[in-house]
């Protein structure tokens, strides 16, 4: 039998758009698409043109330096507008935890809405888990639906199944992914599609059981910010029991000793033991500003690995692990529900999450 469940509130799943309705394109984090037009007018055109849905730009979507006001404003008023039936980040950034405190919880209550980001999109993906709304974690503007060439297939399945498709979906390795990028500014990088490198399947640890619940997480950097400043955090730690943790790590290229710094923190706090399945992203191992070496990368992927067993060994011995799920900063990458019922089965080894 799975172990299970649920928080100790209500989490539901808002109405889902249909082909042909209009939805929020925002910047909750950063203005980027002002100064990198290219893969953000991309990603609006294939939202059009591939999903039958309509994009609708707010005042701070293509402004940098926004404001934490600024950037409130537009996600009140993209979910209150009861035309709006989904919200897109446009991309991530930095500091979105700046905005949180501008947020009506009752506005995001009364209108549920279904909400798609990543990274930085972390902040509000909580926010919304708090308020008993499951997001989704995944398919940015600039980035999923901006790839150059065209949109992976692994990709835009999740993405439309998430949309459109409610009900089970089954995970899959990605055959070939992707961790290395060119210059958003050169139409060049645009033209054709990008390398890809073969993968290796998922890497299994941990007692061989099923584990069926709700997933929370995010990125690792972003979570350790909004610990740092107690934000979104439950106080109640039982809010936790059950639930399936998800994380990934961004183009900063952390450390291997700060991601275990992190989790040594959850461990600490009570945190980390509370969930029985871990779901650990596919590491983005290179950025331009360190582009790092094919053995370098894997070496950096196998010390990330090791930094997470070792902090799982001192404080959650018996959760399910599951390494390289393509569900972060990596390319492709599956669309994950934040707070949607994840089921992770250490006997037959497979994932499958309910959109």
């Amino acid at each position: 039998m799975p172990t299970s469940s649920r928080p100790t509130h209500a989490l539901r799943c808002p109405p889902k758009p249909r082909p042909g309705d209009r939805v929020a394109v925002l910047s909750p984090s950063s203005g980027l698409p002002e100064r990198l037009p290219i893969p953000y007018e991309l990603g609006l055109a294939r939202l059009e043109k591939e999903f039958g849905l309509v994009p609708v730009e707010y005042p701070a979507t293509r402004k940098m330096g926004a404001s934490p006001q600024e950037r409130a404003a537009d996600l009140h008023a993209a979910f209150a507008d009861p035309e709006i039936t989904a919200v897109f980040a446009s991309v991530g950034g930095d500091d979105q935890l700046t905005v949180l405190p501008h947020l009506d919880r009752e506005v995001f209550r009364a209108h549920p809405k279904p909400f798609f980001g990543y990274s930085d999109n972390t902040n509000l993906l909580a926010y919304l888990w708090n308020t008993g709304i499951i997001g989704f974690h995944g398919a940015t503007v600039m980035c999923e639906l901006g790839r150059p060439g065209a949109m992976h297939p692994l990709t835009a399945d999740s993405l439309r199944a998430a949309l459109f498709a409610p009900g089970p979906y089954p995970l899959r390795p990605a055959e070939h992914y992707r961790d290395e990028g060119r210059d958003w500014a050169d139409p060049a990088t645009f033209a054709a599609e990008p390398a890809m490198w073969p993968g290796d399947g998922w890497r299994w640890h941990g007692p061989q059981r099923v584990v069926e619940g709700p997933s929370w997480g995010g990125n690792i950097e972003v979570l350790s910010w909004m610990l740092m400043a107690d934000r979104e955090i439950q106080d109640d730690m039982a809010v936790y029991d059950g639930c399936v943790l998800f994380l990934e790590t961004s183009e900063e290229l952390p450390r291997a000793d700060d991601v275990y710094f992190v989790l040594r923190s959850m461990g600490e706090r009570g945190l980390l033991g509370r969930f029985p399945a871990l779901l650990m992203g596919r590491p983005k191992a290179w950025s331009l500003s360190r582009p790092n070496s094919r053995e370098a990368k894997a070496a950096y992927v196998r010390e990330q690995r090791a930094a997470v067993l070792r902090a799982l060994a001192a404080y959650a011995p018996d959760t399910v692990a599951v390494f390289d799920v393509d569900l972060g900063h990596t390319d492709p990458q599956l669309v994950i529900p934040y707070g949607g019922t994840v089921r992770v089965d250490g006997v037959e080894r497979r994932i499958t999450v309910t959109y």
